[in-house]
């Protein structure tokens, strides 16, 4: 199917647009005009806290659709333009569970800040590579906002270390998903980036077919299954590859942004 019809592109971060150091190719300035002349949205899709993603894109911000914390929370311009937050009655168990992992970190997100209770240096700075308004906390359980989820990181792995032990007693009643090597989030069972986007489709009239979108890992899952042109950068997951009909270089070889020019050239 022709690309020339691409009204919306959706790209992860972390492992997909960003490389290995979790960083922004500069070219990318260069190529999103490219995209706003042609009356193509561009959104960037994450499991990255909205306020992160704002200071990313600080310089095209009122141009970017915002698809945060795995598609619980889209923005544009400033404005909330849909979010699914997580059951507040479920919280306080999530917490407990996860602090009976041994080496778990745990961040409750919330529409106005994350929070954090852990001590450990090393994962305040991880955690603050992905959470730029974040709170240190002596206990999560007495903190107030409206959580759109909950993030754990386990440095030694979330597939070994934490989906065996929160997914068994999480996962038939919220969406549980492996968000990267050390991540695992903890959503509403009915968010994912592709019900984002699906969202977004049926508000903004453009169809499966007109979506572009990229990944790497689990929770992309979804947001490939919504997009006709989906594609998995080379260093993707090997079972989330299969949900791509399409494959980019890796994020360290720029892959999203090689695409994104061979899409340019088409549209010329």
């Amino acid at each position: 199917m022709s690309q020339r019809n691409i009204k919306f592109i959706a790209t992860d971060m972390d492992g997909t647009l960003l490389n290995g150091r979790g960083q922004l190719d500069p070219e990318f300035f260069t190529l999103h005009p490219k995209l706003v002349e042609k009356n193509i949205i561009f959104a960037a899709a994450s499991g990255r806290q909205y306020y992160s993603l704002l200071d990313t894109f600080s310089d095209v911000k009122d141009q970017i659709m915002f698809i945060a914390e795995n598609g619980t929370l889209v923005m544009h311009k400033g404005q909330e333009l849909y979010s699914l937050p997580l059951d507040s009655a479920v919280i306080n168990d999530l917490i407990a569970a996860a602090r009976s992992i041994d080496g778990a970190h745990i961040v409750l997100c919330g529409k106005r800040s994350a929070y954090i209770e852990t001590e450990d240096q090393r994962a305040r700075e991880e955690v603050q590579k992905y959470y730029h308004r974040c709170e240190i906390v002596e206990d999560l359980t007495t903190i107030e906002d409206d959580f759109l989820k909950v993030a754990i990181c386990h440095f030694e792995g979330s597939e070994k270390h934490i989906f065996p032990v929160i997914n068994p007693a999480f996962g038939d009643t919220q969406k549980v998903v492996v968000s990267a090597k050390i991540w695992l989030d903890v959503m509403n069972p009915a968010a994912s980036k592709g019900d984002a986007i699906t969202y977004l489709q049926n508000q903004l009239g453009f169809t499966s077919q007109e979506t572009m979108s990229f990944g790497d890992y689990f929770n992309d899952v979804e947001m490939l299954q919504a997009s006709y042109h989906s594609y998995a950068v080379e260093n993707a997951h090997d079972e989330v590859k299969s949900f791509a009909r399409f494959s980019a270089p890796s994020n360290d070889d720029s892959g999203v942004l090689v695409v994104l020019k061979e899409l340019l050239k088409e549209l010329d």
